[in-house]
């Protein structure tokens, strides 16, 4: 794993910040957007990177896919998981923030695959209702991947749904189907990444199955809340080597860490 961090403080729901490699640190924000609308629906205003992908929160996000997608050694990944050991810790609002800033770059797309299936919340963000199918439909009800993709306000970034709550989340996230699924999308698509929003492993048996097909796993705490050792018992289950960093929610930076960002903000207007 990944030992470098960046650490941000992000006025969202729940968690963030620790995450491969460099560090940075921004001043926690008292408010956040108010909500667009747009043709797809109402979106989420604690997707920061699409409303103001200028502030010092958006940057955090560019710093972050910067680590990912230009690792000291290796390829990057193309398939991320981001987990967290326990609810509330913000993975679904690191995972869509990500996605977005990786689908904002000049060549990469994004596909971002809601795997919560018994809490998905992915396609509220982007503005569709809860009634959208989606990735559960594909796997239990064999229904066309095609017609089950959605496109979203950012341009390159599509979502997969959770779909309708299964009674088996655990079985198909662990078939054949599921493999069968993120193998043809990473080989089809070789400019694609693939992020993966998925339980907390401790929970649901569905996060521990799903991560032996991921290429890397990113792990998101709540700063001063999730304990220790479920984050360091969540790293062992997963597995040390696919484990590229940790992300932690909630850090508030010192005043006297803030260096620089005001002045930035003139930009802006550009």
């Amino acid at each position: 794993m990944n030992d470098l961090k960046v650490v941000t403080a992000v006025d969202s729901e729940p968690a963030e910040a620790q995450a491969v490699k460099k560090e940075a640190k921004v001043m926690k924000t008292p408010t956040v957007a108010k909500e667009k609308s747009s043709a797809f629906g109402k979106i989420d205003p604690h997707l920061i990177t699409y409303h103001d992908p200028v502030s010092v929160e958006a940057e955090i996000f560019k710093i972050l896919r910067t680590n990912i997608l230009f690792p000291k050694t290796g390829h990057p990944p193309r398939t991320i998981m981001v987990t967290s050991a326990i609810p509330g810790d913000g993975k679904s609002f690191v995972a869509a923030n990500l996605a977005i800033s990786i689908a904002q770059g000049i060549e990469e797309h994004v596909l971002l695959m809601d795997c919560d299936m018994r809490r998905s919340s992915i396609h509220s963000r982007f503005g569709y209702r809860d009634t959208v199918p989606g990735l559960s439909d594909y796997l239990a009800k064999k229904q066309p991947l095609e017609k089950l993709l959605k496109k979203t306000v950012v341009e390159k970034l599509t979502i997969l749904p959770g779909g309708t709550p299964p009674h088996n989340p655990a079985e198909l996230l662990s078939s054949q189907a599921m493999k069968n699924l993120l193998k043809e999308t990473k080989e089809r698509y070789k400019d694609r990444y693939i992020i993966v929003d998925s339980p907390p492993p401790q929970l649901t048996a569905e996060t521990a199955a799903l991560a032996k097909t991921i290429d890397a796993i990113i792990v998101v705490v709540k700063y001063d809340s999730t304990p220790k050792d479920l984050v360091k018992e969540l790293i062992e289950k997963m597995g040390r080597e696919k484990v590229i960093g940790v992300v932690m929610n909630g850090y508030r930076v010192p005043t006297t860490d803030r260096y620089g960002y005001g002045k930035y903000k003139k930009y802006k207007k550009y």
